[in-house]
C-alpha cells in the first residue's frame, strides 16, 4: 500500500506528549545508553502524493536518565547548548519504500553542521481520538557518525576501544494530529 496515497492532504502536527526523539550510543563498548529529547516541535504538510517534514528539537531538553552525563552532552565538548541551541531537519525527498514504509531523505543539521541523512519510517496506523482528532503514527531510525556533525569528544579505555560509540541511532515514534 502506498503510504503517501492513502494520507490525507494537510498539515499533520507531531503531538509530543505521545511521541518520542531519541538516540542511543554504545558505552565503554559493552552496552547501549538510550536519551531522548523533550521538547521538540515538528510538522508534515501533505499534497498531492508528496510530503515535506520538519522538525526542530530544544537540544537543552537531553534526558538520559543521569544529570552529570545530560550536563556534559549540554556542554562544549558536545553539543555546546549555549552556542547551539537547536537540532534541525527538514526533508528535501519522501518517498513510498515498500509496504506501510516511507524513505525520508533530509538535512540534519546539528551545531550548524548540516549533513543529508535517510530515515526510514514504518507507518503504524491511523485512529480517531476520544477528542474527534484524526491520529497517524509513524516510527523509525536512522544512524549518523557524531564526528561528522563535530560531536568528536571522546575517551579511551584501558581495555582497548572509546568510550563512547561514534555511530549513533536516532530513533523516532512518531504520533501526529491532522490540523488542517
Amino acid at each position: 500500500m502506498s503510504v503517501l496515497a492513502s494520507l490525507p492532504a494537510g498539515t499533520f502536527t507531531i503531538d509530543a506528549s505521545h511521541s518520542r526523539v531519541g538516540f542511543s550510543a554504545r558505552h565503554a563498548m559493552v552496552t547501549k545508553v538510550r536519551g531522548s529529547f523533550n521538547d521538540y516541535t515538528g510538522s508534515a504538510v501533505v499534497a498531492d502524493g508528496a510530503a515535506n517534514i520538519s522538525i526542530e528539537i530544544n537540544v537543552a531538553s537531553v534526558d538520559t536518565r543521569s544529570a552529570d552525563r545530560d550536563g556534559h552532552l549540554q556542554s562544549p565538548d558536545f553539543f555546546d547548548v549555549a552556542n547551539f541551541p537547536k537540532i534541525t531537519f527538514k526533508s528535501t525527498s519522501v518517498k513510498d519504500a515498500g509496504s506501510e514504509k516511507l524513505s525520508v531523505e533530509g538535512d540534519l543539521t546539528i551545531k550548524d553542521v548540516t549533513k543529508p541523512i535517510v530515515i526510514e519510517f514504518e507507518y503504524t496506523g491511523t485512529a480517531k481520538d476520544p477528542f474527534g482528532n484524526d491520529r497517524f503514527g509513524f516510527e523509525g531510525e536512522a544512524e549518523i557518525n557524531r564526528k561528522d556533525f563535530g560531536l568528536t569528544w571522546n575517551a579511551a579505555l584501558e581495555t582497548g576501544g572509546i568510550l563512547v560509540s561514534e555511530n549513533i541511532k536516532l530513533e523516532f515514534e512518531i504520533s501526529t494530529i491532522a490540523t488542517a
